[in-house]
């Protein structure tokens, strides 16, 4: 049986195996500390029977005004628990704090524009390309920006995709 709950700080020693897959982001310690100190909410773990970490979300809510929205920083399931829809079990449940608690208008994440199988998963869960962001990931790979809008964007005006791509510095961030 899975169990999700909050991350907590001892699962910051537990969870390195989680993030050996090459198309993981991994980030530095502070890094994983500033997020569950500042949005512990949007940092959730799954967990295997035996306190085995299966996978994982990070997020946080930022922007303002009909930017405010949640954002997913990072979500990986380790390769020996996917598709087992742990993924979408914790995409919906950051969008539920995100739309529910936070009345963000959207959730927003970047992919890596070679992660087919990320960007139909994604696509799946109703996400669309709201723009191409050039050389995002180290200078070198674009990404994409892919968006969901939530129950406050009634018109759906934070998915309607950008014509041209943009670069790194033309992103705004809080």
């Amino acid at each position: 049986m899975t169990t999700i709950r909050r991350f907590c700080c001892d699962d910051l020693l537990r969870f390195s195996s989680v993030n050996l897959d090459h198309l993981t982001e991994t980030f530095n310690m502070s890094f994983y500390m500033t997020y569950l100190a500042r949005w512990p909410d949007y940092f959730h773990v799954a967990e295997a029977p035996g306190n085995r970490v299966m996978g994982y979300i990070m997020g946080k809510v930022e922007g303002q005004g009909e930017s405010w929205h949640g954002h997913v920083t990072a979500v990986t399931v380790a390769p020996e628990f996917r598709r087992q829809q742990l993924a979408k079990k914790l995409m919906n449940l950051l969008e539920d704090i995100s739309d529910k608690i936070d009345k963000a208008y959207f959730v927003d994440l970047f992919v890596r524009a070679s992660n087919t199988p990320a960007i139909k998963m994604y696509e799946k869960l109703d996400y669309v390309i709201y723009r191409r962001v050039l050389r995002y990931y180290s200078g070198e790979e674009d990404g994409l920006d892919m968006r969901k809008a939530l129950s406050r964007d009634v018109e759906r005006k934070s998915i309607i995709p950008l014509k041209r791509p943009v670069t790194p510095d033309e992103l705004e961030y809080d």
